[in-house]
């Protein structure tokens, strides 16, 4: 038994995620904006649709939940803190909350920094992280609400995530975060070796992402970053870049 994750694409460079347990063949999507490449994504993997997860509140990850609920019926779930602003919840969750499907159980995780009231989802069965806007491959998203302490605090939380977790973040943005990257850390090894894997992964068309924890602790600056004080002005460097 066991979580595997699909992107789908939509909308401009956004991911929503179709999830899958081996066991019993639950599915899930994640953050389904669009609801008609989203639907033609379920339909093509067998029609059956178990649960919706929501990462935040954005119109770029939500947009499309409600027509996605009415076709399929599911029920939706996200965070408590952000329901008044949320499509319908029909389950409000908070940290340490654990999330079934089938026989899996993604735990929640609490991640303020792009949004107050962000979070996530870890799958351990599968090692799947849905990562929405707080981390992304070789970066970590736009301080738009909350502090550059609290997004740090929330990419320790992810450090501790084990090497094998796989990142499934929501925007097709690894090129110029690369780019960033580079710029601030030219000598890495590992971030040289993951833009000339990147560079083959677009050329043929296909996703950048998920990458995998390993990768992001070796090669993504906003984790490499010793401290709150470092992280935001790598952040702020990010921002004028």
């Amino acid at each position: 038994m066991t979580v595997t994750a699909t992107p789908v694409p939509i909308l401009s460079d956004n991911y929503a995620w179709l999830l899958r347990e081996s066991g019993s063949g639950a599915t899930a999507i994640v953050d389904p904006a669009d609801a008609a490449p989203v639907i033609a994504a379920i339909e093509a993997a067998g029609g059956r649709l178990d649960l919706i997860l929501l990462t935040h509140h954005h119109a770029d990850h939500v947009a499309g939940t409600d027509e996605v609920r009415a076709r399929f019926g599911a029920p939706v779930v996200g965070a408590a803190a952000d329901a008044h602003r949320l499509p319908r919840l029909d389950r409000a969750v908070r940290e340490g909350d654990e999330v079934a499907l089938g026989a899996a159980s993604a735990r929640v995780i609490d991640t303020p920094g792009h949004t107050r009231g962000q979070i996530n989802f870890f799958f351990p069965d599968g090692d799947v992280l849905l990562s929405g806007d707080t981390l992304f491959s070789l970066g970590c998203g736009r301080l738009i609400e909350g502090t550059a302490a609290e997004m740090f605090a929330s990419l320790q939380k992810l450090l501790a995530l084990p090497d094998a977790t796989l990142v499934c973040c929501g925007h097709e943005y690894t090129e110029s975060n690369g780019r960033f990257a580079l710029s601030v850390d030219p000598d890495n090894a590992a971030l040289r070796a993951r833009m000339s894997e990147v560079a083959a992964q677009r050329a043929a068309g296909r996703p950048s992402v998920p990458s995998t924890m390993a990768s992001e602790r070796a090669a993504n600056p906003f984790l490499r970053a010793a401290d709150p004080s470092r992280f935001a002005a790598l952040r702020a460097a990010k921002d004028k870049f």
